[in-house]
């Protein structure tokens, strides 16, 4: 009971920190792309107005710290663990889009392969939490009239 406690509350610091981290790089990419761009992995990156386009990147990874977050707030963390799960699928495509176009291998995997990492082993805790609190409920008792 206590090892599935311990888990519960890192699988709960884990998707915290990971909505704080993503959140304060979406808004980062808000609001100042040009500083940013460099350090996502790539060797070239847009600039002036095409660097515009880099917050349509800051907007999708607020809303993804913010899924998080709802999701905890509202208590489903199975659902939260899914959600992880599937989201890890886009700094893993970040980390294969970076080593596919020669862009630098230390980002890739330091930074996007280790979130891909963390994020999907957040994903799996959650799961088995919720599989696991499926598994050890008391069985519903027929109420007697």
């Amino acid at each position: 009971m206590a090892t599935s406690r311990l888990a519960s509350r890192i699988a709960t610091g884990l998707a915290l920190a990971g909505a704080g981290f993503i959140s304060y790089i979406g808004v980062r990419y808000l609001s100042d792309p040009q500083a940013m761009a460099p350090t996502f992995g790539f060797r070239a990156y847009p600039t002036g107005e095409a660097a515009d386009f880099l917050s349509v990147k800051g907007g999708r990874d607020v809303a993804a710290g913010l899924l998080i977050v709802a999701l905890l707030a509202t208590r489903q963390r199975y659902a939260l663990g899914i959600a992880m799960l599937v989201q890890s699928v886009i700094p893993a495509n970040d980390m294969l889009s970076i080593l596919r176009h020669h862009g630098s291998t230390t980002t890739a995997f330091g930074v996007h392969g280790l979130t891909a990492a963390l994020v999907a082993f957040t994903g799996l805790l959650l799961i088995r939490e919720g599989r696991t609190a499926e598994i050890t409920a008391p069985a519903a008792t027929p109420v007697t009239v």
